[in-house]
């Protein structure tokens, strides 16, 4: 079999999505099912993917990103400019239609031959008022492009599979969920190997819960400090609750409040870390807390088993599929029983102990090279349907 992936998701530091482009394009050149493999980035194609690396945020990068922005609000600008992206792609493609071509992230071009997306979560639409207008329109506008294209669809859970079916009327015979996997960055530490960040972010290790995930709406954070607020107070100051994530969109109060917590003693905003330090940051939690109202699958949860720390989650959207039986879940919305699960994952040993050895156990059910192999499954289910 040969196919082409598009790796334009890949940018470091890598992200959910740009996570799972890296991984599956690097686990599809093991397999033997795959004879030529090709990787496209832009309209070109390059001989393998991008080198790890961190953000550079100079003055350069940042009055790019400021421009990009200000670009994107133009729907003339954004529509031309992606009307020629797709120009180029197709031109690149001409004389390929003998190969698979799989858009990682949403998007298809025009191709002949077999194409197949994948969709991560429908976002845009259900959590239409949470995204920028912008990103909202530019996807969904896409996405649209894309169902007509598709001979297949992937996604990332069975939720999420049957909410594409439902939303759009899709079939679902031709809508696959291949589910992700944690990268192996993520296992438990020991006390010399994570020392290094202890001291970069004044942290003790086990000493703290952790929220990891973009300060935005659907992440349920107001619930989250509402729960652990709830907690005595010498709980709160001995296991402060540590953030880490984009500042996102949509959360100004949001941020009012964890720096009035901050000002108390039981919240830490780290912000953006640094890739190399995040596996670490998990690894020497007490608990992850990670009470989301939408998830097109749940990747910290699945981080956080792999890295030995003991998980409480709500039981929304996906969530439950990656959890199974290895967290502590409860309604997104219920504030005292979120409360009541945190203060167990902190303070009762007994169900700490069960939740880490279950959680490595679920974590060990999902592997990337699993995911590259269910992934090639439905490129020749697709091929077969084109029969």
């Amino acid at each position: 079999m040969k196919a082409i992936v598009s790796i334009d998701p890949v940018h470091f530091p890598l992200t959910g999505i740009g996570r799972y482009t890296f991984e599956l394009a690097r686990h599809l050149n093991k397999l033997d099912d795959i004879c030529d493999l090709k990787l496209l980035s832009g309209s070109h194609f390059v001989s393998s993917l991008p080198e790890a690396k961190e953000c550079v945020d100079d003055r350069r990068a940042s009055l790019t990103r400021q421009l990009k922005k200000h670009l994107l609000k133009s729907h003339t600008v954004v529509d031309l400019a992606n009307g020629f992206k797709n120009w180029k792609k197709q031109r690149t493609l001409l004389g390929l239609e003998d190969f698979v071509f799989h858009g990682p992230n949403y998007y298809l071009p025009e191709f002949a031959g077999v194409s197949i997306s994948t969709f991560h979560d429908l976002s845009v639409y259900s959590w239409a008022h949470c995204h920028p207008p912008e990103r909202v329109r530019f996807m969904q506008k896409q996405i649209v492009l894309s169902l007509r294209r598709a001979d297949m669809l992937i996604t990332d859970s069975e939720f999420t599979r049957q909410e594409v079916a439902q939303h759009f009327s899709w079939p679902l015979d031709r809508i696959r969920s291949v589910s992700l996997a944690s990268s192996a960055e993520f296992y438990p530490r020991n006390q010399a190997e994570w020392s290094s960040a202890g001291i970069r972010y004044s942290l003790t290790m086990g000493g703290y819960a952790l929220f990891a995930g973009t300060i935005e709406p659907r992440k349920n954070l107001d619930v989250l400090l509402d729960a652990y607020m709830l907690l005595p107070l010498s709980l709160r100051q001995r296991w402060p609750l540590v953030m880490t994530g984009y500042q996102g969109w949509r959360s100004e109060k949001l941020h009012e409040r964890i720096k009035a917590a901050n000002r108390e003693g039981w919240v830490r905003y780290l912000g953006y870390v640094p890739a190399e330090d995040l596996p670490l940051l998990y690894a020497g939690a007490r608990l992850f807390v990670f009470p989301s109202l939408y998830e097109g699958f749940g990747l910290p949860v699945l981080e956080a088993m792999a890295s030995g720390v003991p998980v409480v989650c709500s039981n929304s959207s996906s969530l439950p599929e990656v959890a199974g039986d290895a967290a502590g879940v409860c309604e997104a919305t219920d504030v005292d029983s979120l409360s009541e699960l945190i203060a167990r994952g902190l303070e009762d040993e007994t169900w700490r102990n069960r939740a880490i050895e279950k959680g490595l156990a679920r974590a060990a059910q999902f592997s990337w090279d699993r995911c590259a192999k269910e992934t090639v499954a439905v490129y020749r289910e697709a091929i077969s349907g084109r029969s």
